[in-house]
Parts: structure tokens; sequence; C-alpha cells
């Protein structure tokens, strides 16, 4: 039997424990924290008296915290000394890996809190499993990569768990190649049992404190986690006490994600042809397949003409019709024909496939099916389709949530806490509580305690330049600000095709700083490497919220673009909704989400109350519809100027 954890501080009931978490969190941040050189942030502090409330009497709580509350020290006293109570972990689920490093990593904030309290948490991280290494792919596609093969099959041999952190360098088209994905016939894998993904989650099971996950993975956890110990196989994550969502306002989206299903059409090719290639097969099987193939081939044929183009979204919506309806109809009955003529051939010619494959078919199969059922049923009105971009895969996944969130996570009498800067509209959370379908959560809210009026000044082009601007001038005058102050700046733009775009006409140019570009390695790494080279410019599309640069290292955020949104399927929902309502979507939609995430990413400037920094939107706003909203999302209090009050001139 393993021995008692240490507990942060004494108690001989429940009632006393809730009692004395309150002193111990007083003691911290009043005591503790102070003499190691913290400030005294009376919001930080009544956040975390409200979630230490709200976790003691298992509540569905939503804690909004301004810019620099500091909710993460808020929120993890609480979850660590829970822990220890219940005997169980609590889960932190994190909107990126990139938090999940910034809460766990070797310099996270975890580490920082247990070396300022003197105790020792037990803290383990269970990442995306695209984020190991898969031995398999490394083999098959060796030759693909062979400018990197040798250091990779260096880091193989030494590596145990074969997470990307581990080797940050690794670009994503190399890693693309070489990590798992969910293609992976794991259950037909020689390495099944021994594989690095497997290892990984040896590793976080046992925690005693918290698990640290995305919210990708916790969703998936829970959506399967019935089945999974239904079937004897063990869940993805151990049992919990707790779950806290940081930037809780972005979960919808991989819940929905993780509630639908995939058709991948690569998969099915690959399952076509090594069903072609049985020996001797019956006539029926073969006639059967050949059918597929071709209700397969139209499907997809008619899926990408019906694609609505978006550079900037990784899912690309659909233009729905009676065609494609029909044709998913057809590759649906042909997917229901073959999966019985594999069953049959499995009971008559068991030589032909090995049990193993014939059954990973058949879970390919069944997915397919109840995908293009969800679609067809009702014309779709019921779902929520797109393609993916990177790989052209169908996704149909669950238009309404509620039911099912309130069946497997809020009625279970576990402590739900969401967190994040933007959870409400000026104090009125109804939106996102009507969103999730929440029943009486309680909440608390917070501003910053930062005197933003004194630390951020905000510059906006004049609109009659941003008129005149040219992509290379608009370059130019990029180049200048990023000169002029030194870099040590944090580029933020709609998509990772900007980024590319961007990082090639810089090559053009002699910089006396060094340019990180987010498809260039791990985030993570990208972000640590910004933070501590101080004279850095990073530029990205991926952090706008989450990640935390205090000091020197960031003292200018560039907004080349405003971050309008897409026409990612989730959106458009959310438009044709207002259209139905007699709305404006643009209205109604668009600028609210825009002003969302602006403020967001310009939250990302200002982390402490030594900070100062310049906040440049090179996008139009001064005189443009939208003015009031980016007015409103930018910092409460901040000096407005105009660019050219910078006298920046052209490199």
């Amino acid at each position: 039997m393993c021995a008692r954890i240490k507990e942060p501080f004494d108690y001989k009931s429940k009632e006393e424990f809730q009692v004395n978490l309150g002193n111990w969190i007083g003691d911290v941040f009043y005591d503790i924290l102070p003499e190691h050189g913290y400030e005294v942030r009376e919001e930080q502090i009544y956040t975390a008296f409200q979630l230490a409330d709200a976790i003691c009497n298992k509540e569905i709580h939503l804690a909004e915290a301004g810019l620099g509350t500091g909710k993460t020290f808020a929120y993890l006293l609480s979850a660590i000394a829970y822990a220890r109570f219940s005997g169980k972990p609590v889960v932190i689920a994190c909107a990126t890996t990139a938090l999940q490093e910034q809460l766990a990593g070797d310099e996270g904030d975890i580490r920082k809190l247990s070396r300022l309290l003197g105790l020792e948490i037990d803290a383990r991280m269970a990442k995306d499993p695209r984020q190991y290494i898969c031995d398999v792919r490394v083999n098959e596609n060796d030759e693909d990569f062979n400018t990197m093969s040798k250091e990779i099959n260096q880091w193989i041999t030494k590596t145990n768990m074969g997470e990307r952190s581990e080797i940050p360098t690794i670009p994503d088209r190399v890693w693309k190649l070489i990590g798992w994905n969910e293609s992976m016939a794991c259950d037909i894998c020689l390495n099944r049992g021994f594989c690095k993904l497997v290892k990984a989650r040896e590793h976080y099971r046992p925690s005693k404190d918290l698990i640290i996950v995305d919210h990708d993975i916790f969703f998936h956890d829970l959506w399967t986690r019935e089945d999974r110990i239904a079937n004897g196989k063990l869940p993805i994550l151990p049992s919990y006490s707790a779950v806290i969502f940081d930037e809780g306002h972005k979960i919808l989206l991989p819940a929905a994600m993780q509630a639908g299903q995939q058709i991948n059409k690569e998969e099915i090719d690959s399952m076509i042809l090594s069903l072609e290639e049985i020996q001797g097969a019956r006539v029926s099987l073969s006639s059967t397949t050949l059918a597929m193939e071709q209700a397969a081939g139209d499907f997809f044929a008619y899926l990408e003409s019906s694609v609505i183009a978006d550079e900037r979204s990784e899912r690309l919506s659909l233009r729905i019709n009676d065609t494609l309806l029909k044709a998913a109809n057809t590759f649906q009955k042909s997917l229901d024909h073959l999966l019985l003529e594999i069953q049959i051939e499995q009971e008559l010619y068991f030589e032909s496939l090995s049990i193993s494959q014939i059954q990973a078919y058949e879970g390919q199969i069944e997915r397919a099916i109840s995908a293009l059922d969800r679609f067809c049923r009702n014309k779709s009105t019921d779902a929520i389709t797109w393609v993916d971009h990177r790989d052209g895969s169908f996704l149909v996944v669950p238009r309404n949530l509620n039911e099912r969130l309130n069946q497997n996570l809020f009625e279970k009498g576990l402590p739900v806490v969401f967190t994040s800067a933007t959870l409400s509209n000026e104090g009125d959370f109804s939106y996102f509580i009507r969103t999730l379908g929440l029943k009486k959560p309680s909440k608390s809210t917070v501003g910053s305690p930062f005197d933003l009026e004194k630390q951020v000044v905000v510059y906006l082009t004049h609109p009659s330049n941003r008129i005149k601007d040219s992509y290379t001038q608009g370059i130019e005058k990029l180049i200048s600000l990023l000169n002029q102050n030194g870099g040590r700046a944090l580029v933020l733009t709609n998509s990772l095709q900007e980024v590319r775009k961007i990082r090639r006409k810089l090559r053009g140019y002699q910089l006396p700083f060094e340019v990180l570009c987010e498809d260039e390695g791990d985030r993570g790494y990208l972000v640590r490497k910004f933070r501590e080279m101080e004279t850095s410019v990073l530029i990205g599309t991926n952090f706008w919220e989450g990640i935390d640069v205090p000091g020197d290292a960031l003292t200018m955020l560039v907004v080349w673009q405003l971050p309008f949104p897409s026409q990612d399927p989730f959106t458009e929902m959310q438009r044709k909704e207002a259209r139905e309502r007699g709305l404006d979507p643009v209205i109604a939609v668009d600028y609210p989400e825009m002003g969302l995430k602006l403020k967001q990413g310009c939250g990302r400037l200002i982390r402490t109350r030594e900070d100062k920094g310049a906040i440049v939107i090179l996008d139009s706003v001064l005189g443009a519809p939208w003015e009031k909203v980016v007015m409103g999302a930018l910092p409460s209090g901040a000096s407005i100027r105009t660019i050219e009050d910078l006298n920046y001139s052209s490199p």
C-alpha cells in the first residue's frame, strides 16, 4: 500500500478541509508568495477563494479573470489540495499543447509553485497522441525525410516516450510523416502494447495530484470512457476527482470533433486495395468491393466539388445539395454490403485476411457508415460537416452536445471549473451558459489589476495610408517597426499560409534579430525560445491566446490582420442561426468573434505590472464599420495613436 502523500495543511473532516483550504490560500497569497517577490493581487485572491468554495461544494463554476489576474496559481492551489483530499488526481484541460508545456513543463507554473511552496507536486502531461512518434511510420517513410534521418534515428535510440518536444526542431512537414495519426491500425501493429504512446500513457496514469491534458484528449476520453470500460479496456485517463478547463471558452469545437466521425479517403483506398489483392476471393466479395470503390470515388469527387475554399481554415465548409446527399447514401449502402461480405469472408476464408485486420476493417467501415448515416439524416440539418484541409478527410459531428455533456460530465457530481478572460459579455454569462446547456452554475468575474493606461499604447493605421499600401509596402512597414523596436515582438496573423508568405518575404532582408515562424518547429519550443532570446520575433497564427511572455522579450504586439472568422463550419452554423432569427450574421457573429479573439491577442502583451509596450494594428480600423468593435477589444484606457506617430522609416 502506498504511503499517504503529504498534505499542504492539516484537517480532520470535510468541513475542516474547506475552512483550512481557505486559510492556506490566504497564507500563500498574502505571506508566502510576497516573500519571494510576488505582488498581492486582490483579484487573484478573490478568484482563488471563489474556486475553492466551488470545488469543495462540487459546483459547476465559471471563473472569468481579466488580464494579469494570475488565474493559474488561483486554481492550482485548490486543485492540488482537493486531489490529495479526494485521493484522485484533478484533470486540468488546456486549449493547446503550448499551454500544457507552459503549465507543466520544466520551467512551467507548476514547477515554479512547487519550489515557492516547498511542496512536491506530482503533475504529469497527457498529450495528444499525434505528439508522439510512431516507430512503424519512421520505417515506412525513412526515404522521405533523408535530410533529417540521421538526427531522428539517433534520437529514437535514446528516447523513452518519443515525444515531439524532445526534438523540437523537426518541422511540421517531417513530423506528419513520422508521428502517430488516426489512420494507424494499432490493433494489428506488431508493436502493440510496447510502443511509445503506450509508454506515455503508463507515465501519466499513476499521477497523484494533476494530469495536464488538452481539450481533445479530455473529450476523447469522456466520449469513449464507458464503452472502453464495458469492453474490458482501460479508459484513456484514470479516474479523477475534478476538472478544470483552462481557456474554457474554447471547449465546444474539440468536444464536437471527438463526438463525431471521420472518413479518410486514403484509409478507404488502402482497404479496397487489400481486399482486391485477396487470392481466390469469392465473386460476391470482389463485385461488392468494386461497387464500393466506385461509390467511394463518386462520393469523394462530389465532396471535392462541394468544398468552399478558404486558406485560413483547416475545416472547409460544404455546399450540401441533393447530388452530394445521394452519393453519400449510395456510398453508405455499398459499405453496408461490404461489411456483410467481409464477415462472410471471415467465416469461410479466414486465411485470406488476419482476424485483427478484418476487425480493423470492420471498425473502419462501421465508423464510416455512422458518419454517412448522420450526414444523410434530415439532409444533414442535425449535423455539422466539413472537409479537413490537410488530408481531405470528411468529418461529421453532432450539432448539439448539451444533452451529452450533461449526461457524461455535468451530472456526475464532480466539480467542473471553466476559467478564461472571456466567458461573459460585460459580466453577462448567458451566452456561454446557453451554448453548453449549463444548469445554474456559480459564477465569478474580476477585471485586470494592471494600470493599462500607463502600460499600453495602441497604434492604428490611418485609413488613407492603408488603402494605398501594397503587400510589399506592408512588409516594409512591418520590418521598420520591428527594427525600431529591436525585435522583441509577436506578430499575429490569420493563417499558416500568411505566416509562410511573410517568412518568404523576410528572406530578402538582413535583420539584426532572429525570426521564429510557427510552421518551423514545435510551438511550445518556439515560445520558450522567443521568451529566452529577448530580441527575437515570433510570427504565428495560433498564438492569439494562451502564451505568457513577460518582461523585455515582448514589448510590441503587431496585429498583421484583424482576426475575422473564416468560413469555418462552426461559424457558418452560427451565421445560419443568426439569419434564421432575422439578424445580420456579420454584425451578430463576425464582429463579436473578431473582437473576442483580438481581445485575447492584445492580452499577450502585458503580463505583469512592470511590463510596458505597444500594440500596432496594421489592418484597417479607423473609419471602418468594425471600428467600435476593435476599440472595445483594446486594453481599457490605453492611449490611441496612429502609426505615423512612431516616425517609422522604410528599411
